[in-house]
């Protein structure tokens, strides 16, 4: 299916940026739409993008068929801002919605469950909803897990002993390549994960048989996560939904592995050991790099939501 550009929003983001790149390889005209758009590189057309800038939509509509859609970050209602984009898409002739949600977001949720709603009631004829558990990106780079533990060797969360099936964002753009382009939709919810479940304590012990530095998981009751992220800049009603998901994980909600992204890809999602040793290895931070038992050979900064582009 080559007819028609494909617009993919947050195309600088942890998702945005590995589906454009799948989709150039595969010969998609894509529209890589991003406030901040990066240089322009061959069978891409770069465009500046903001969500909250109407005058823009029309032109980044022109010629397209398909879109991904990536959440506003931080925003705690997008819908607000989503729904009349997507009733011009589809005035302009766009014929495929695949939305990336959360896995903690159900359809008429919060955040992006209002256009989940919306997709699965007929908006398009064409679409899917991707959610995707937390993503093992969110342990490396500039992100606040990632900083936690560089800078002070701990996890700090509301979560208790609840688990997390975390999931590589090369896995979500695989999957939304094949949703985007293959010949049928699936005009469903994926839920996405990662091969198995774990606690954060054991993302801290990864990290520390990985890297040779300490680490450990430090759980807090929700209102001191609530504050702790408003303090590191987010908005407090995102802040608030954010320490009730991880209330949610306490209560085992994410403690669940699903097959959905072996059967449209055709493989197997990466474990996150997998993914440590890679993100880790090259860490200038990192201490020595060591294997253990189990060991596999061998991404606003994205926030841990459906704002995660």
């Amino acid at each position: 299916m080559t007819a028609g550009t494909i617009l993919v929003t947050g195309a600088t983001g942890t998702t945005g940026s590995r589906l454009t790149a799948r989709l150039t390889t595969l010969g998609q005209p894509v529209r890589a739409a991003s406030r901040t758009p990066a240089d322009g590189s061959r069978g891409v057309d770069r465009y500046g993008f903001d969500w909250y800038d109407p005058a823009g939509h029309e032109a980044a509509l022109r010629g397209v068929d398909r879109l991904y859609l990536v959440p506003p970050v931080a925003a705690s209602d997008p819908a607000a801002v989503m729904l009349p984009f997507l009733e011009r898409a589809r005035a302009a002739g766009v014929r495929r919605a695949v939305l990336l949600s959360s896995s903690a977001l159900p359809a008429g949720g919060p955040g992006a469950g209002k256009v989940h709603a919306a997709l699965a009631d007929g908006l398009f004829a064409e679409w899917a909803v991707l959610r995707p558990s937390w993503f093992m990106q969110n342990f490396h780079g500039g992100h606040a897990h990632a900083r936690s533990l560089r800078e002070h060797g701990e996890l700090v969360t509301a979560t208790g002993d609840g688990r997390v099936a975390f999931i590589d964002a090369d896995d979500i753009a695989a999957v939304a390549a094949r949703a985007l382009t293959d010949p049928e939709a699936p005009c469903r919810d994926l839920i996405l994960t990662g091969p198995r479940a774990l606690g954060y304590a054991e993302v801290a012990a990864v990290f520390m048989d990985v890297t040779g530095r300490p680490a450990r998981h430090r759980p807090v009751p929700a209102p001191v996560l609530r504050e702790r992220l408003v303090a590191d800049g987010l908005p407090e009603p995102f802040a608030a939904l954010l320490a009730r998901l991880d209330e949610d994980i306490a209560a085992g909600v994410e403690d669940r592995v699903t097959d959905e992204v072996r059967r449209m890809t055709g493989r197997e999602p990466r474990d996150f050991r997998a993914f440590a040793e890679e993100a880790f290895a090259g860490d200038e931070r990192g201490g020595r790099v060591r294997s253990g038992p189990g060991s596999a050979s061998g991404e606003v900064p994205a926030q841990r939501l459906s704002a995660r582009s």
